[in-house]
């Protein structure tokens, strides 16, 4: 898979997809990242690309000229499943979501900043809105590392075992059981005795019902 990542502040983006898993993923040749400076498409010697919005009122806008170069550039050296707008006005990002772009094979996500970017972009270049929920960051920088995170970890042969994500939180619309690690035992407190029992079936069983409490418990809108 191969993500391009339009951004007025590229350094933003460094460590977060530069570490961990999807250092690895780059590394073993699974997933390719390029983040693309959007000023290098800006005009004149301060490379701007962001101007004052028709009409008055607070805050700058991404112009459509720079934006729409830099697609065009890219689109032309390759064909892209989606084009991927961060923006906090979209619909919010889901483990299905996540599922459904992992099977793609070449995305664009640009990077809102300012007050937004101009209308004509996400009208005749954008193909996918995504948010991360209902509050405004400064830019998308931080919200496009976190979808390339949740889709890159889903690429087969990126995590190292891939069934892994197969129990995830949300999957199947149910939030992940409890776990437990060594030891047995610590300061009195004890690991449920089924998950030490050996048992498959009863481990699985016993999960599904941890998962379906917890769901329950503190997210019983997943179960609507």
């Amino acid at each position: 898979m191969r993500i391009d990542i339009i951004s007025v502040l590229p350094e933003l983006l460094k460590s977060p997809l530069e570490h961990s898993i999807m250092k690895r993923a780059q590394q073993k040749g699974l997933l390719e990242i390029v983040v693309h400076d959007l000023r290098d498409f800006g005009f004149g010697k301060h490379r701007q690309v962001d101007d004052y919005q028709y009409g008055g009122g607070a805050g700058m806008v991404m112009m459509v000229e720079p934006v729409a170069n830099c697609m065009d550039q890219l689109m032309a050296q390759r064909k892209y499943d989606e084009i991927i707008f961060m923006t906090p006005d979209a619909p919010t990002l889901t483990q299905a979501m996540s599922n459904q772009l992992s099977l793609k094979e070449n995305l664009i996500i640009l990077c809102g900043h300012y007050k937004g970017v101009d209308e004509r972009i996400r009208e005749h270049y954008i193909t996918m809105e995504i948010s991360i929920g209902d509050f405004v960051l400064s830019g998308g920088e931080l919200p496009a590392a976190v979808l390339v995170d949740s889709v890159g970890r889903l690429i087969p042969g990126v995590l190292n075992d891939e069934t892994s994500a197969l129990f995830d939180s949300f999957q199947d619309n149910l939030l992940a059981p409890p776990v437990y690690s060594r030891p047995a035992e610590f300061k009195g407190w004890k690991v449920p005795d089924v998950l030490l029992s050996g048992h498959d079936k009863m481990i699985e069983d016993w999960r599904y019902q941890q998962s379906l409490k917890r769901t329950q418990e503190r997210r019983p809108d997943l179960l609507d």
